[in-house]
């Protein structure tokens, strides 16, 4: 090729159609229109093992907000990695620390291709902060610490929220994954998560994380002391590791225990 040619256009990064993705399958859940018959099939499915799963999705989505909004109105935080970042629904992180804390830089990290076509809505920052999008898989924690996106997008000196919203149920060794993340993390920098669990509703969650599994999502369940592991060398913040529910809720919620699938917690690194 000449120095005159154009280069030539990457290939669009090819979506399984054929296989039921939990980013898909929430999306229908929760109303969305980003999904294919086989995460329709899916979602029904679970939603028969399990019938308040949609209930548990948008207390998740809740919970999100909440871990955010402390992290930057209480813990000073203005720079997040939030990893496993799902399918764009508002109130988006960025929006919700930006609108807190508007020079907030976040960095939102997905390796799915329809996420990736619709990073654009998570690019809307405020005009004094930043928001950056990796497209990297986070089983590969080296590739998200190590890109450029990221090490332009922060200072790496000051503190960093870390997000982990309801993923850490899709990684079979959840404890190296976090260790690696935050082993590089600044003092005062903070890990945040959602993960899920059966203590709460055994029966049930368990059916529909075998079906889950069935379909090629394979998804384990940790329980309070598992999910407490992962914070080892981290300082806890009250309330610790809890039913996602009960983290710092809002006065008027009325939310219990059978209600969820999921711990939270927060973790400061010292």
């Amino acid at each position: 090729m000449d120095n005159g040619d154009a280069p030539a256009t990457p290939a669009p990064p090819k979506i399984d159609t054929g296989k039921a993705h939990s980013a898909r399958v929430y999306n229908y859940i929760l109303g969305g229109k980003d999904h294919y018959p086989v995460d329709v099939e899916a979602a029904h499915a679970l939603l028969e093992a399990w019938p308040k799963l949609a209930t548990s999705m948008r207390i998740n989505r809740a919970t999100m907000r909440r871990i955010a909004g402390w992290l930057a109105a209480e813990a000073g935080v203005r720079q997040f990695l939030d990893i496993g970042t799902g399918l764009p629904a508002a109130p988006n992180l960025h929006e919700v620390v930006q609108e807190i804390a508007p020079e907030s830089r976040v960095v939102y990290v997905d390796n799915d291709p329809i996420v990736l076509a619709h990073a654009r809505a998570l690019l809307t920052s405020s005009p004094e902060g930043r928001t950056a999008y990796i497209d990297a898989d986070m089983g590969v924690p080296e590739k998200v610490l190590g890109a450029p996106e990221l090490r332009e997008t922060f200072d790496l000196s000051q503190p960093i929220g870390v997000t982990v919203i309801a993923m850490l149920q899709f990684v079979e060794d959840a404890r190296s994954l976090v260790r690696e993340l935050t082993a590089v993390l600044p003092s005062g920098s903070y890990l945040a998560l959602t993960t899920a669990t059966a203590d709460l509703t055994p029966d049930e969650v368990t059916t529909m994380a075998e079906e889950y599994t069935r379909r090629g999502v394979p998804m384990y369940l940790r329980t309070r002391a598992e999910v407490e592991e992962l914070f080892t060398g981290l300082e806890m913040v009250d309330p610790g590791v809890v039913p996602m529910n009960r983290w710092r809720p809002e006065p008027d919620d009325t939310t219990s225990d059978d209600d969820v699938n999921m711990y939270a917690g927060v973790g400061r690194v010292p």
